[in-house]
């Protein structure tokens, strides 16, 4: 991990990895990674946001990454009081937001229910609710890995998140190489509990108690995420969308100056 020093934290009796730059007059922004990934997604939005003179938190989900190992039968809002539950430990009243995917779900969960921690969110490539076939798509790939284990998914989930032609382009195999190192990393019960969490998502009829300031972000090639965020920016008391172009799933990654300047204009 190239930002901040690694510290283990002990939040509802789990061990979470957060990675901490400790310094920033400005406030902090806790940052929150996809499924199969970890902060090392963030790594460029972590140095920008330094720069911006922010302290930054990346925290690693349950699981995954530098986090421990984890049971099953977890929540979305279990993930979110997590996140709660670090910010408690390190003292830190309030925050700014940034996550991604599973990350952004999370994120829609600390609007709802912890509002007042947070002066504001950005929600990316993600959704607020789960239609069943999503739900069901997931099942195959939860089979998968309690069979084969996650390093079995690496290829397929890195061509789903980039497409196929980004993927397995010769330019990209070192980043991709990294992630699917990551993926395969990822502990078996940290994807599957999230998976399962993932298809309960049920926060649409919820979504109109997010008050602090929001920004939705997707990939315009990020399949019906565009969509939904879109239509979700509405429902918000104080909400944008915005898409940044030649990006699929991770934006943040695949076109970083697109996504760092809707990151900068929202920060500054």
């Amino acid at each position: 991990m190239s930002f901040g020093n690694c510290k283990i934290l002990q939040v509802n009796e789990q061990s979470i990895a957060v990675y901490d730059t400790e310094t920033g007059g400005r406030g902090t922004v806790l940052l929150s990674h996809s499924i199969l990934s970890s902060s090392m997604m963030w790594e460029e939005q972590a140095t920008l946001l330094s720069s911006l003179g922010y302290r930054v938190l990346g925290m690693d989900t349950r699981g995954h990454g530098s986090s421990g190992p984890t049971g099953l039968g977890f929540t979305l809002n279990d993930l979110a009081q997590d996140c709660v539950r670090v910010l408690d430990t390190l003292a830190i009243p309030k925050a700014h937001f940034v996550g991604l995917s599973l990350g952004g779900m999370i994120g829609l969960g600390l609007g709802i229910h912890h509002a007042s921690r947070f002066e504001s969110l950005v929600i990316c490539d993600t959704r607020a609710d789960m239609p069943q076939e999503m739900a069901d798509s997931w099942n195959p790939r939860i089979q998968l890995a309690l069979d084969k284990g996650c390093t079995a998914m690496a290829q397929a989930t890195v061509e789903r998140w980039f497409g196929e032609g980004y993927a397995n382009d010769s330019a990209n195999v070192a980043v991709m190489s990294r992630f699917k190192d990551q993926i395969g990393k990822t502990t078996v019960n940290g994807f599957v509990g999230c998976a399962q969490a993932i298809q309960k998502l049920a926060y649409l009829p919820l979504v109109n108690k997010i008050t602090p300031r929001t920004l939705f972000i997707s990939g315009e090639n990020d399949g019906p995420f565009p969509k939904a965020l879109l239509e979700l920016a509405p429902l918000l008391p104080s909400a944008r969308y915005a898409g940044v172009p030649n990006a699929g799933h991770l934006p943040n990654i695949q076109n970083p100056k697109e996504f760092n300047a809707l990151l900068t204009h929202h920060f500054k």
